[in-house]
């Protein structure tokens, strides 16, 4: 049974879905441009980590981090600003979708590229700021990636206070997890003596509190540690480029946690939805009919 969501909660959730959904619908009207990834039916998982992170701590995400930037600053205006190259960009216009970079936050497409980074910030955390945490986002398809066990065996034989949050939604590009990760996460962060804790569940009091003590222990007594949220990705890869099939993408549909919240709390649930459609529908409008950035925004 599902925790009730405070509103706070459930507006996130649902301004970063419409975000998601705006974003896919701006690039098929050809309004953005390169590519661009959403984090459609992962919205919960920076939701939930949200609360136990502090603003002075700092966190790398990756080509799939919308999410995970609305999560730390509620700012659809400034993302679908550097998303679409207009004025009032995040990054002037010059990071759009994966590339961010804002206060102690931090994005990159480059597949594992983060750890690296985040372990040197953990080290310098660990000496000079005590009680924060670098914060680095990863996909099971990051596991393939050499510098993400370079950057675990420094972790472990430094002591950092590294927080590795895995987003592990089955599936790396086009890719089924089985059929490219030999073993599993949990086995890979035991062979550098790293502990790691299993997400299953998608109540954001439930996860709060099975986490809470574990990033506080981190904090307190630095040691990388590994959260891996089972989760579902139920987008396409980028843009359109879906390659799953119709009866697959049903079944995911069925579990996404945003239809288990709207059965357990359908007038909570149908509110927020509105509120954050508007929001968003707004934002959109504000933002388009601004200039685009050129260089002399930068």
């Amino acid at each position: 049974m599902l925790t009730e969501p405070a509103p706070a909660d459930l507006d996130l959730l649902l301004l970063i879905r419409h975000v998601e959904r705006t974003v896919l619908r701006l690039f098929a009207e050809g309004l953005v441009s390169g590519t661009t990834h959403t984090c459609l039916g992962q919205e919960y998982v920076p939701v939930a980590l949200q609360p136990l992170l502090r603003p002075d701590d700092w966190v790398f995400s990756n080509h799939r981090g919308h999410g995970h930037y609305l999560a730390r600053f509620d700012d659809p205006h400034g993302l679908l600003a550097e998303i679409t190259g207009r004025r009032g960009a995040v990054c002037h216009g010059v990071g759009g979708s994966q590339h961010l970079l804002r206060d102690r936050y931090l994005s990159t497409g480059v597949q594992g590229q983060s750890l690296p980074v985040a372990a040197g910030v953990a080290l310098r955390l660990r000496d000079a700021e005590p009680g924060r945490l670098a914060v680095a986002y990863v996909g099971d398809g990051s596991w393939g990636e050499g510098a993400v066990y370079e950057a675990l065996n420094i972790a472990a034989l430094w002591q950092l206070p590294l927080l590795v949050v895995v987003e592990h939604n089955g599936i790396a590009q086009s890719t089924p997890t089985h059929r490219h990760l030999a073993g599993s996460i949990a086995a890979r962060a035991a062979a550098f003596g790293i502990r790691h804790v299993p997400v299953d569940s998608v109540d954001l009091a439930a996860i709060r509190r099975q986490l809470r003590s574990d990033l506080d222990a981190v904090r307190e007594r630095p040691a990388p540690l590994v959260v891996e949220f089972h989760t579902t990705r139920l987008g396409p890869h980028s843009k359109g480029d879906d390659t799953r099939d119709a009866d697959h993408l049903a079944r995911l549909h069925e579990n996404d946690w945003l239809r288990q919240y709207a059965a357990a709390f359908p007038d909570l649930v149908r509110q927020a939805d509105e509120r954050q459609r508007d929001r968003v529908a707004a934002a959109s409008e504000d933002v388009l009919r601004r200039p685009p950035v050129t260089g002399e925004d930068s």
